[in-house]
């Protein structure tokens, strides 16, 4: 029984290891600023080499990120997790990533030219350059609709329990890109005067767009690490999670068909 045990173990770990290998390092640059992305191979790429980008939470690359590049990879998807702050730029805790991510939310730009030079590696690991879908958790949310503000040439962003907001005083353009929002009910970070200001500007741009509300989801539902106390603000919360990546694949099933 014990032997079965450990083989049973064994298989496990050898499993694992064999996805994580899929992941590559990517060292690329902005100017002098160094930055490492993640890239990750499918196996067995979807008929149209289809590619997503995956942007990371305000603590940046982070394990989250890359478990979804994991098994968007397993799925056949090309996947690349991108590096916005740089690799000596890593903070250490919530409040240097607070002031990370507040430069690049005020700095629009700069946060858009971060994910442009990620796309790039993304079509350079293989991916159809046609055939482009972003991802990204929290901060990371927003950087979809960046992704879509400028609009880049993607078929469609998605955005996890992302901030919404942008300056007031910006133009609002037509958005191509098609955008899904997926957003805890009770997420009290994302106040309704941002939430109606972003329909109002989809409205506006003419977006093909989409907004879901998960019951009982607050900021950060999607991470496992996040805890279970709803009272902070920032709790797991499994069914969400799942309802969610369904429904982001359901997304990916319409875009590139």
């Amino acid at each position: 029984m014990k032997s079965k045990y450990i083989f049973a173990l064994l298989v496990s770990f050898l499993s694992i290891m064999t996805v994580q290998s899929q992941l590559k390092a990517i060292a690329y640059a902005d100017g002098n600023q160094k930055l490492e992305g993640f890239s990750g191979k499918p196996m067995k790429a979807n008929a149209k080499k289809a590619g997503v980008l995956i942007l990371p939470a305000w603590m940046g690359v982070d394990a989250h990120a890359k478990e979804s590049a994991l098994e968007l990879s397993k799925l056949g998807y090309f996947t690349f997790v991108a590096d916005i702050y740089g690799i000596d730029k890593r903070p250490a805790n919530s409040q240097e990533a607070g002031k990370i991510a507040g430069h690049f939310k005020t700095n629009y730009k700069e946060y858009q030219h971060r994910i442009q030079l990620a796309l790039e590696q993304l079509i350079k690991s293989g991916a159809n350059p046609k055939e482009i879908a972003v991802i990204g958790y929290c901060f990371g949310g927003s950087g979809t609709l960046e992704t879509a503000r400028a609009n880049m040439p993607v078929k469609g962003v998605v955005s996890f329990h992302g901030g919404l907001g942008k300056d007031a005083s910006r133009s609002v353009e037509t958005i191509h890109p098609k955008v899904l929002v997926l957003h805890g009910a009770d997420d009290f970070f994302v106040p309704d005067t941002e939430i109606k200001a972003f329909q109002d500007e989809m409205r506006a741009a003419k977006a093909d767009w989409q907004m879901v509300y998960y019951a009982d989801a607050v900021h950060a539902f999607t991470h496992k690490d996040a805890g279970s106390d709803k009272s902070k603000g920032v709790a797991y919360n499994e069914k969400a999670d799942k309802r969610s990546w369904k429904a982001m694949l359901d997304f990916f099933d319409e875009i590139f068909n």
